[in-house]
């Protein structure tokens, strides 16, 4: 290989940095060998010892190239490595003096060159063979000095001199070449990090302008649409110029899009807490949104709780972007039925709320598998069926990025073809304790029907100067401004700006910002330095097309006294203007906003809770604490030859059975699928904002997978495995529910839940084996032979398991007797308020005797017997029990 070969293979930063010092290290090395051989002849080092390096050369150079054609580097490397090793460095070593010759530096060499150049297990495995090499060549040289060819004084000075000189080279050759490559790096990653920031800003700069240059039609549109509206026009005409004033909206919502996720990757997005009206801001919301759901024959229903407070302290833009699109998309995505927003409100403290936003559609649905990217920026899931749904796919990437911000949390419930539902939680400050309350929705709309656009104040003594370059935005100031009777000039230029402030005192100018040969922040600096200018204290407000936080910050810093963002509409027009005017230039002031107003509905319905507790029909607790802790219960399957059974719906233990007694058929227990946990879910989580749900031990049965299974098509549900089965499973759903009325959150309640597991004990002693055979937990021998021999077992289960702890001999009552004695024997401290005893058809006198001999042992406040669900009963029959307790 041509050394200019080698030279740009070393160079190439495409290359990885391991096969360059691989490279570099092989040329060095091989030179560094060949004059040591050279040296050694001068010197005159053994034959031996000469030929060995020899051999070591030749195989060098011909690995080296063999692994640089065929690219296969690090296989060549660690050859090369094992070699020295095993070959090279042990020769050398005993036939050069040993410790008393060079190669000791040599293997100093080698573990740096192994270090450097081998990656993975293959660098541990070189460097640990190294050592074992290391250390067998100073045992034999210690041990068995017969086997070193010594070296004289002399020639063992020279060897380690040379070795020195040598290793210091090929040393200080990598440590300069490393440095090199790691300036050339970084150089290089700077120079990628200017060109990515200069596309960055690059991309940045044209959305901006893409933007602000989209925006000035809008503005025409929206405004010339809203003077159709003040008009005295047909019902048909003012639907069609809703219908013009909604489009135009999400037109420019969907600009917006665009434009945030430019700055939120960027990382030029800010939060921009300040107070706002939480009616004004829903009403604002919906009338963007009723009109497209009425035109796709979808009902539109808006819940709002009557306890939202009027005014909080959060960033509403941020919040209404959101809101419109997940709106936006539940409209787009339902093919009939309904869109419904609803809004919570959860008192924290006495300052802040917690404001749950809810989306519910009954669209198309998401598939499970494609939920995990429901939030990734351009993608859109299911393009097969959505083919023909317009839509960027950059709404819930933005509305994820807004929310996280925000502090917040953004979840997605759905179901394939039965809809989905959007929920947004965000803590906000309480900036009036003014609550919304009530709506009268039918009188509301109706007055909404019939009011029409009426002026918010007159001012015929107020003067106020417009600069705008586009004719077509002061035609629009213009005609928005008509009725309020204010005297009003325009201009199309900085310069006509500055001719008409020398001239006229104005109240209040309304001053675009890109405009050419002069921008509105110089015409805005030359008024307030001009020489007999009269206007240089007059109010300057921004009226730009240049939208977002950082350009109202811009306009504030640069002395604008107000900002208004186009497409701007009358009522913020006027209501600008209201602000800034003095008080004794406006002579009339109307109540009126000219605005249509959307419906707002207050939910009457029951308040959601914060957290549920579900679980399944064999947790074995009686009716009066379920009804008492308002669980909710799925119910497991008994399957018979006659059919499928609802367990404890459709079936009962005792009825249960007396049929297998009778018939001998074969019955068992199947746990719910995933499509009845799927519809469960979906069900409770109309009453609720989350949901934990509790189930059987995992290796009992495969409910536990099945619900996990379920909750993947939900953002808000926890499944858990309890460990337990019975009334074990009951006691932890139980404390589960005492902990969720406290308010305390899911993730903290989950933790507990499963720290509580490990508390309960939970065991049963089967009287007749036969059910646990027919069940599939024993074989019919072994059954056979423990009733013939009067064996009862106890069944514990731990970690989930279900095993036999213990297998009891004699009598019933001896063994149960034993059984409550050692059932009892906790190593912690019981739990004395309750104790249950699930049961299999015992009678009262069983009863009774199962009471008296807890109560020898453990004084319980409370000893309930509760009957086993058929689902368990048909596993374990007849006179089975078990005593099941909780520590504290």
């Amino acid at each position: 290989m041509k050394i200019t070969r080698i030279k740009d293979f070393i160079m190439d930063h495409n290359r990885e940095v391991q096969d360059r010092l691989f490279v570099l290290t092989m040329s060095i090395g091989i030179t560094a060998l060949t004059l040591i051989m050279i040296i050694g002849m001068f010197l005159g080092e053994s034959i031996t010892d000469i030929l060995a390096m020899a051999i070591g050369l030749l195989i060098s150079i011909v690995l080296a190239v063999i692994s640089i054609k065929t690219g296969k580097i690090q296989v060549g490397a660690t050859i090369v490595a094992l070699m020295i090793v095993f070959l090279l460095l042990p020769v050398t070593f005993l036939t050069s003096g040993a410790v008393n010759g060079g190669t000791p530096m040599w293997f100093i060499f080698c573990a740096l060159f192994i270090g450097l150049i081998l990656k993975g297990k293959n660098r541990l495995v070189c460097l640990f063979c190294e050592m074992v090499s290391a250390a067998v060549c100073y045992y034999v040289a210690y041990y068995h000095p017969e086997f070193v060819t010594e070296h004289s004084r002399k020639l063992a000075f020279l060897d380690s001199f040379s070795a020195l000189i040598l290793v210091s080279i090929l040393v200080s050759s990598l440590a300069g070449f490393e440095i090199v490559i790691y300036r050339r790096e970084s150089e290089r990653a700077k120079l990628q990090k200017k060109e990515i920031d200069d596309l960055s800003q690059a991309q940045n700069q044209f959305f901006s302008s893409m933007s602000h240059e989209i925006r000035t039609p809008i503005n025409t549109i929206i405004g010339l649409n809203e003077m159709i509206l003040r008009e005295d026009i047909s019902e048909e005409v003012a639907e069609d110029a809703r219908s013009i004033q909604s489009a135009s909206k999400l037109l420019l919502h969907l600009i917006n899009d665009i434009l945030d996720m430019s700055k939120a990757e960027a990382g030029k997005m800010d939060v921009n807490y300040l107070a706002y009206n939480t009616g004004d801001m829903l009403s604002e919301i919906v009338d963007m949104l009723w009109l497209r759901a009425r035109e796709k024959g979808l009902t539109f229903h808006v819940e709002v709780d009557p306890a939202l407070p009027v005014s909080l302290i959060g960033d509403e833009i941020k919040i209404k972007e959101v809101l419109i699109n997940l709106l936006t998309n539940a409209v787009k995505y339902t093919k009939q039925g309904d869109v419904t927003l609803s809004i919570q409100s959860e008192k924290i403290s006495d300052t802040r709320v917690k404001v749950i936003y809810s989306v519910i559609d009954t669209g198309v649905g998401i598939k499970k598998e494609n939920l995990p990217y429901i939030f990734s920026a351009f993608k859109r899931v299911d393009e097969e069926n959505n083919r023909y749904i317009e839509g960027t796919g950059l709404g819930l990437s933005i509305s994820q990025k807004y929310v996280q911000m925000m502090g917040g949390q953004l979840r997605v419930n759905s179901i394939y073809r039965q809809g989905s539902t959007f929920i947004m939680e965000l803590e906000q400050e309480i900036n009036s304790e003014e609550l919304i309350g009530k709506v009268d929705v039918e009188a509301r709309h109706a007055m909404n029907r019939q009011r029409h656009y009426k002026q918010s104040f007159e001012a015929p003594r107020a003067h106020i100067l417009v600069v705008d370059d586009s004719k077509a935005n002061l035609m629009v100031t213009e005609k928005l401004l008509r009725d309020t009777k204010v005297q009003l000039d325009t201009v199309s230029s900085g310069e006509e700006a500055l001719k008409k402030t020398l001239d006229t005192e104005y109240d209040l100018i309304l001053m675009d910002h890109l405009m050419p040969e002069m921008d509105g922040i110089e015409t805005l600096r030359r008024i307030r330095k001009q020489m007999g200018g009269r206007c240089k204290e007059s109010k300057v407000v921004a009226l730009t097309a240049n939208a977002g936080a950082e350009s109202r910050e811009l306009y504030k810093k640069e002395g604008f006294d107000g900002y208004l963002e186009k497409p701007v509409t009358g009522q913020e027009l006027e209501a600008e203007i209201i602000h800034q005017l003095p008080r004794e230039k406006i002579t009339k002031i109307e109540n009126s906003s000219g605005m249509e107003q959307p419906l707002l509905e207050t939910d009457h319905r029951r308040k959601k809770s914060a957290i549920l507790i579900t679980t399944d029909s064999v947790c074995d607790l009686p009716r009066e604490l379920v009804s008492e802790n308002d669980l909710d219960i799925l119910p497991y399957h008994v399957q018979t030859d006659r059919g499928i059974f609802l367990d404890e719906i459709e079936t009962d233990s005792r009825g249960l059975i007396l049929h297998i007694r009778e018939s001998y058929e074969n019955v068992k227990s199947e746990s719910p699928s995933v499509e009845e946990y799927e519809a469960f879910f979906s069900r409770v989580l109309t009453r609720t904002n989350h949901i934990v749900h509790i189930a059987m031990a995992s290796k009992v049965s495969n409910g536990y997978d099945n619900a996990l299974e379920a909750a993947k098509s939900f953002g808000n549900v926890d499944v858990i495995d309890s460990g337990h089965l019975s009334s074990g499973m009951g006691l932890i759903v139980l404390a589960a529910c005492r902990m969720a009325a406290k308010n305390m959150n899911a993730s903290d309640l989950v933790d507990e839940i499963r720290r509580l597991s490990a508390k309960v004990h939970t065991s049963f002693i089967v009287d007749d084996t036969n059910y646990l055979a027919r069940a599939g937990r024993i074989s019919a021998k072994v059954a056979t032979l423990a009733n013939t021999f009067l064996l009862r077992p106890v069944l514990v289960l731990n970690k989930s398991k279900m095993s036999v702890g213990k297998v009891l001999f004699g009598a019933r009552e001896k063994s149960w007797r034993r059984y409550i004695a050692s059932s009892l024997e906790s190593w912690g401290s019981i739990d004395k308020r309750r104790v249950f005893v699930t049961y299999v058809a015992l009678s009262k006198e069983d009863q009774d005797f199962i009471r008296e001999e807890i109560l020898k042992r453990v004084g319980f406040e409370e000893v309930i017997f509760q009957k086993a669900s058929p689902a368990i009963s048909i596993n374990c029959g007849p006179q089975t029990f078990g005593v099941l307790y909780m520590e504290k």
